[in-house]
């Protein structure tokens, strides 16, 4: 069976796909879905703190309540699920592209200069990421791609380790020696041999970084040094309602209920994509199903 065969039958995999696809399908789409603008504030006195199924002064519902500043909380999910899926995914882009070119060329130039790139990524992996992140943030002003950047240059190590373990074990094949014999060029081993086989756990790393990413994109935006108001992030929109749990819990729900269907549906992903693409795993599975039980 093949790995796409392999995912499509696996549950996990399409529950997390479902779930991405349609959150991904609804940012692409918000200009069209959201029924108003994110940040209008027609008018804050009669339409601020609305409960879901409301309607304001000029008959307009409001499907899943308002803020403090009457914004249409709706419209503020589907917008902000453009924000925080992008900074999540190519955040995770960024940390694969500087990983991978950390880990492999470690370990294919081997030497001091293995020692030394290893030695700085275990150096930037000893500190703590929320303290790094706090104080690159606070450095600069906050923006959307500050906050990419920030999260891409810091989630890269494991992934240097992973890509590094996985070449060094790829060199270590006697395919290798022999395309060396055969007069291969290194580029062209490079190019068709190594990465091709050291992207697989990388692609699953980082399938299961991106949740890690949205998760930590939304704390930057809860703590107000994430993406700055009045763009709407998941992050911000909980921040925004942590004053009004009591009164007005909805403000702080659904955008909750966001981030941890998204975080859910990225680690469903990760954790298929893993089996699917684990030889002893695949062949396990490809065995059980072709042995019939006796009777």
């Amino acid at each position: 069976m093949t790995t796409g065969k392999a995912l499509l039958h696996d549950r996990r995999a399409v529950i997390g796909l479902a779930i991405i696809g349609t959150f991904a399908l609804v940012a692409i789409l918000a200009p069209l879905l959201a029924p108003a603008d994110p940040n209008a504030q027609p008018d804050i006195l009669g339409t601020r703190f609305l409960a879901p199924m409301s309607s304001g002064p000029d008959g307009t519902t409001y499907w899943l309540g308002t803020d403090r500043f009457g914004r249409d909380i709706l419209s503020r999910l589907i917008y902000g699920a453009r924000i925080s899926l992008t900074v999540g995914v190519l955040s995770v882009v960024v940390s694969v592209i500087v990983g991978c070119t950390v880990g492999i060329s470690a370990a294919v130039a081997g030497g001091w200069v293995e020692r030394v790139l290893m030695a700085a990524t275990d150096t930037v992996l000893a500190m703590p990421r929320i303290v790094v992140l706090l104080t690159l943030v606070a450095l600069w002003e906050p923006s959307v791609l500050l906050v990419l950047l920030v999260l891409g240059l810091t989630g890269w190590m494991g992934i240097a380790r992973l890509a590094r373990a996985e070449v060094k074990s790829i060199l270590a094949r006697p395919y290798l020696d022999a395309a060396k014999a055969l007069g291969i060029s290194g580029p062209r081993l490079l190019w068709r041999h190594i990465l091709p086989n050291t992207m697989t756990p990388v692609i699953v790393a980082a399938a299961l970084a991106v949740g890690n990413a949205i998760t930590l994109e939304s704390g930057l935006s809860f703590l107000g040094i994430g993406i700055p108001p009045p763009a709407p992030s998941w992050g911000s929109m909980i921040a925004t309602g942590r004053d009004a749990l009591v009164h007005a819990p909805w403000i702080a729900t659904f955008p909750g209920i966001a981030i941890v269907l998204a975080v859910v549906a990225t680690n469903l992903i990760g954790d298929s994509m893993r089996d699917a693409l684990d030889p002893t795993t695949r062949e396990r599975g490809e065995t059980q199903s072709t042995i019939a039980p006796s009777r």
